[in-house]
């Protein structure tokens, strides 16, 4: 069966880069930024991003691009054309159970999130004033079968793109989204720094505190490159098997960069002025979004209006990262077994529902319920958490060093002179010396990090 193919480079840059600039980038990195060290820890994330991540993004770009194959098949078949073993399938096989598991429970965060968009556009949050709000969460995700709907609506949002195809659905919806997550990210930034405490906000987040560097934040920061360009997840794979021998794959990898760094810097701007400018704390986790900042929603004017507009932001941002992470299953299916995309997409989507059915009975039901309890570094965790530390904190960098040794050792250099045929000569040398040093040793530092 012939593999799709994006229309053009433009749209293959836009596609990748919408894969990986998602919640993360948006929810995540501002709270890491602030407590971090400022712009000690930026400067830490922009040096893993640049030196780390973009060249795990070639080499996974790279592996599909020359095997045409879907990510569970894409490295064995790279591999095998170079007399090495196919065992070298464990990368996009570890990367697609990984995505498939992230995106059980991403989208149950998700549909949380398009739920709120609801209450704050009906007036809900409104009506529930300041002293309503947590009032307003707790009864919402005690409720299992409200969290299981709206977790049910985000999936029925992903599947009406993907089923669609690459063209008509992944690249439509990106030509929609990018454009609108950015205005309403820039929406939002200027409100904040007209009606927020710009000084403050600004101080806490950008003024360099070296003396809180240490090695928990360096790491924290290489962690979060990775989990923010999706490194690992086997859809850059996925995705890279749809790019034409003229695309640059360094390009590429520059945009998904670019973006992430850009997205990153914006939602920073955007959330701490308002932290600070109505007296909330910024270090609340999830408790911020979706108990704290809804207060200030309350009491800000025009707030209905914001805070609408802010959770519409994030359920952009959740959209084509989750599209993404269906990829990678749903092209396995099409060509091992010869299924219908629209097939796949229903079938992947299902099996997810069901594997997300604990991640919502985890806020409820579940909550007392820790299923590896016997494992003293997972005693506490809920089945949400396990899925989360499963997949994020082992199959991603396992995946990881997997490629930066298959591409930086096991294949010949002739492999990347191949994929970068426009680079210099330096750009494609430095590539494969990261991949070979520099990446192992920060992916190993990640993983030894995450288990002890």
């Amino acid at each position: 069966m012939e593999s799709p193919a994006w229309s053009s480079q433009l749209a293959a840059c836009l596609g990748t880069a919408g894969a990986a600039v998602g919640l993360g980038s948006i929810w995540r990195f501002p709270y890491l930024a602030g407590t971090g060290g400022g712009s000690a820890f930026i400067l830490i994330f922009v040096g893993a991003c640049v030196l780390i991540a973009m060249p795990l993004l070639v080499a996974e770009f790279a592996l599909g691009r020359r095997s045409r194959r879907s990510p569970p098949e894409a490295a064995g078949a790279v591999a095998a054309a170079q007399g090495l073993s196919q065992g070298w399938n464990s990368i996009g096989i570890l990367g697609a159970i990984a995505a498939f598991v992230i995106f059980s429970y991403y989208t149950v965060i998700a549909g949380l999130v398009l739920s709120y968009t609801w209450k704050c556009a009906a007036g809900l949050l409104m009506n529930a004033g300041t002293q309503g709000i947590g009032n307003v969460w707790q009864q919402f995700v005690s409720d299992p079968i409200q969290v299981g709907l709206w977790h049910l609506g985000f999936l029925a949002l992903v599947v009406s793109i993907s089923a669609r195809g690459l063209q008509q659905g992944i690249e439509a919806s990106n030509n929609v989204r990018g454009p609108a997550l950015l205005l309403i990210l820039c929406v939002l930034v200027l409100y904040s720094l007209k009606t927020g405490d710009v000084r403050r906000g600004l101080s806490f987040a950008f003024s360099p505190n070296f003396s809180a560097v240490n090695p928990h934040v360096v790491l924290a920061a290489i962690g979060q490159a990775f989990y923010a360009t999706g490194v690992g997840q086997a859809m850059m794979i996925a995705y890279g098997a749809y790019m034409s021998p003229d695309t640059s794959l360094l390009r590429a990898s520059m945009v998904v960069t670019g973006s992430i760094l850009l997205v990153s810097l914006l939602a920073t701007l955007m959330v701490f002025p308002l932290v600070f400018g109505y007296g909330m704390d910024p270090a609340q986790g999830s408790q911020l979004v979706f108990e704290v900042l809804p207060r200030a929603f309350v009491e800000m004017p025009g707030g209905r209006a914001i805070g609408t507009l802010f959770f519409l932001l994030l359920v952009l941002a959740a959209l084509s990262p989750s599209i993404a992470c269906v990829e990678p299953s749903v092209a396995w299916l099409i060509q091992r077994w010869g299924l219908s995309r629209r097939q796949s997409v229903y079938f992947v989507t299902a099996a997810a529902w069901l594997l997300g059915v604990g991640s919502v009975l985890s806020f409820n039901r579940w909550s007392g319920w820790h299923p590896l309890s016997l494992v003293p570094a997972l005693a506490d965790k809920t089945f949400f958490n396990v899925m989360d530390e499963a997949s994020a904190n082992i199959m991603l960098p396992v995946g990881a060093l997997l490629t930066s040794v298959l591409v930086g050792w096991r294949l010949p250099g002739a492999f990347l002179t191949d994929e970068l045929p426009r680079a210099r000569p330096f750009a494609r040398v430095l590539v494969r010396w990261l991949l070979r040093y520099v990446c192992p040793i920060a992916i190993l530092a990640v993983f030894a990090a995450a288990l002890s």
